[in-house]
């Protein structure tokens, strides 16, 4: 497994890393044991970066159990504040104490490596800036918290933001869906933030299942032309014999510019493919047919949240 440094949080996180989301069952039904193991496969394979929210139903629970004896010193745990399932948006400096202290219950810590504002363009910015952060920066100051995050499916929040605190203030941005084979709009962004000394967390190298021979789930955002445009990809893939999600996470794995790319699955077979997957020589030739397959839905993208957060759509 290859290690990279995340921005200037000091932390060095495997390029491959564990997203919590499936063990609260977003994707599909699962079971608690298997997703248990799951965690505890990817940790012995080397990956050492696990990001995890509330707002993903029981997945702090059933990382807590899965983490139970597992040496602190293993892994780095990440997890959100302001999206709470069932509840939705609520950046309040109440509310985020409180998500933040029943997450630590739920993890069973005291110490969040990272701490996040979960995808801020629900949000009003002004609210996060000067309620949210100065909170976060407490629980940092308290020794609560190693690291301040920001998340989201737009881009153009992250600049919004990062341009409006003092530097150093937010140490990584997670961003989804935006550098993968059939989108790659996160690249523009990575030059600033190198230049802002902000740590690039990618997520979603399937774009949520466009890129699997499985498919979307129900409530994916993509409309029907960025769904079919995907879906020949993965036909060429399948008619080859090739896996396009070996593919993807190739590519999403090989930008130097992003610490580490998030696979979010409860099953622990697939975290052995996806690890073998990430290791394995790239087959060059195969990405760039894939991609001049996808070429005439590049960065043909979705977006959502307040009005005035929302990217402009390509379409």
């Amino acid at each position: 497994m290859e290690y990279r440094l995340l921005g200037r949080t000091g932390l060095k996180v495997s390029a491959l890393s564990f997203g919590g989301s499936s063990l609260g069952a977003v994707f599909r039904p699962t079971d608690d044991a298997e997703s248990i193991r799951a965690v505890r496969t990817a940790l012995d394979l080397g990956i050492n970066f696990i990001d995890v929210a509330p707002a993903y139903g029981r997945a702090e629970e059933v990382l807590g159990q899965a983490l139970r004896d597992i040496p602190r010193e293993r892994y780095y745990l990440a997890t959100k504040v302001g999206q709470y399932r069932g509840e939705g948006t609520n950046f309040s400096a109440d509310r985020v104490l409180r998500g933040f202290e029943q997450s630590c219950r739920l993890l069973d810590t005291d110490y969040i490596d990272l701490l996040q504002c979960h995808d801020i363009e629900f949000a009003d910015l002004d609210h996060v800036v000067n309620v949210t952060l100065p909170v976060l920066r407490e629980l940092k100051a308290a020794g609560r918290i190693g690291h301040i995050g920001i998340t989201g499916l737009p881009l153009k929040i992250f600049p919004a933001v990062l341009d409006r605190v003092p530097p150093g203030t937010v140490k990584t941005i997670l961003s989804f869906c935006h550098y993968e084979l059939n989108d790659t709009s996160l690249e523009p962004l990575l030059p600033y933030l190198a230049g802002h000394g902000v740590g690039v967390i990618n997520a979603s190298p399937t774009g949520m299942g466009l890129l699997t021979p499985r498919g979307v789930p129900s409530w994916h955002p993509a409309p029907p032309a960025i769904v079919a445009g995907c879906q020949r990809a993965v036909e060429y893939c399948q008619s080859i014999g090739e896996d396009i999600v070996k593919l993807a996470v190739q590519f999403a794995v090989a930008h130097p510019g992003i610490a580490t790319t998030l696979i979010g699955t409860a099953n622990p077979d697939n975290i052995r493919k996806n690890i073998a997957y990430a290791e394995a020589p790239v087959d060059r030739a195969l990405i760039a047919k894939v991609r001049e397959i996808l070429r005439p839905i590049h960065n043909h993208n979705f977006t959502r949240g307040r009005p005035e957060n929302r990217d402009p759509i390509l379409a």
